[in-house]
C-alpha cells in the first residue's frame, strides 16, 4: 500500500484571507493547489469570497476581466481555458489626462498586456450571437491590463489564477468610443480583424491579432455570459459593466522606469502610451 500525498480540502474563507494576506503585504506564497485540493468550482468560491472581502472594505466592482483568452499563451502558463474575475473601482485608472507615471509598487511581478475593453449599455443573455451581443455594447477603449502573480515565479494552476483575483492587478483604460448604432455591424467586422503593435522604450516586442483572443473580443464577451450563465452561483452581467477582454499579445513583465507604447491598426481607437514609476 503506497504513502502518496493527498492534499487537504479547501476552506474558503482561509484562502480567501491567505490571498488577501498576501496581496496587502506584497508577499508571494506557495500556489494554493501545491496545499490544498482545489478544483475549479471551488476556487470560483474562494474568488467570491475574496471579492465579499473586498467590497465589504469599501472597494466597488465595476466590470470584469477575462483571463488566458490569448490561446497562444496557454502553454506558456500551462492554463488552457479562459477564466475570469472582477475589476474594481480601486483597480481602475483612466488614463486620458493622466499626470505623472503610473505606480508599480503595490504590485507582485506584473505584467502588462494590451487588451480591447467593452462597456456594457445593456445586459447581455446567454444564447445571443455576435451580433445581439455587439447590440449590447455601448463603447469600446483600448488599455492595458497589469496582471501580477502571487506565485513565484508565475508557475500556478488555472485553479491558483482564479483564487488569487484572476490575476488582476490594475486596468490603465484608454478614451472610450461611443458607438453609435449605425457602426455597430462595421465593429462587429473590425473588432474580428486588427493588430496591436505592442513597444517597449521605443522598440517593438510583439504584435498580436483579435483572433488570438477568442476569434476577437466579442466573441471572448460570448464566452463569458455563457460561462456565468452555466454557473448558478455566478452574478450575470450588467449594464454600466466594462469588461476587459484579454491580452491580444503575449504578457510581458513591466518595470518601473519603462515606457510601454501600441499602435493599433484596423481599429479607430488611439494607441496607449504610459510610463511606469
Amino acid at each position: 500500500m503506497g504513502y502518496g500525498y493527498t492534499p487537504a480540502m479547501p476552506n474558503t474563507a482561509r484562502l480567501a484571507d491567505d490571498v488577501l494576506s498576501a496581496l496587502s503585504s506584497r508577499r508571494q506564497i506557495p500556489p494554493l493547489t501545491s496545499t490544498v485540493g482545489l478544483d475549479v468550482a471551488q476556487a470560483y468560491r474562494v474568488s467570491r469570497a475574496v471579492t465579499a472581502r473586498r467590497v465589504a472594505h469599501g472597494e466597488v466592482v465595476v466590470g470584469r476581466k477575462i483571463g488566458f483568452t490569448n490561446r497562444t499563451i496557454w502553454d506558456e502558463y500551462g492554463v488552457h481555458k479562459p477564466i475570469y474575475g472582477p475589476v474594481y473601482d480601486s483597480t481602475l485608472r483612466e488614463v486620458e489626462g493622466m499626470i505623472g507615471g503610473v505606480s508599480l509598487a503595490a504590485l507582485v511581478e506584473p505584467r502588462i498586456e494590451p487588451e480591447i475593453v467593452l462597456g456594457l449599455s445593456s445586459a447581455p443573455e446567454a444564447g445571443m450571437d455576435a451580433a445581439a451581443l455587439m447590440d449590447c455594447i455601448g463603447w469600446v477603449a483600448h488599455g492595458f491590463e497589469i496582471v501580477q502573480s502571487l506565485f513565484p515565479g508565475w508557475v500556478f494552476k488555472v485553479e491558483d489564477c482564479i483564487a488569487a483575483f484572476g490575476l488582476h492587478g490594475a486596468l490603465l483604460l484608454g478614451p472610450r468610443r461611443l458607438l453609435a448604432d449605425h457602426e455597430r455591424a462595421d465593429w462587429l467586422v473590425r473588432l474580428a480583424d486588427f493588430s496591436v503593435h505592442l513597444s517597449r522604450d521605443g522598440l517593438d516586442v510583439d504584435v498580436g491579432h483579435a483572433s488570438n483572443v477568442l476569434d476577437g473580443p466579442v466573441h471572448a464577451l460570448r464566452h463569458l455570459v455563457e460561462t456565468l450563465a452555466a454557473d448558478a452561483d455566478a452574478s450575470p452581467l450588467r449594464a454600466g459593466e466594462m469588461i476587459t477582454t484579454g491580452t491580444v499579445t503575449r504578457a510581458f513583465p513591466v518595470l518601473p522606469g519603462e515606457r510601454w507604447t501600441t499602435r493599433l491598426v484596423g481599429l479607430d481607437l488611439p494607441g496607449m502610451d504610459v510610463t511606469f514609476a
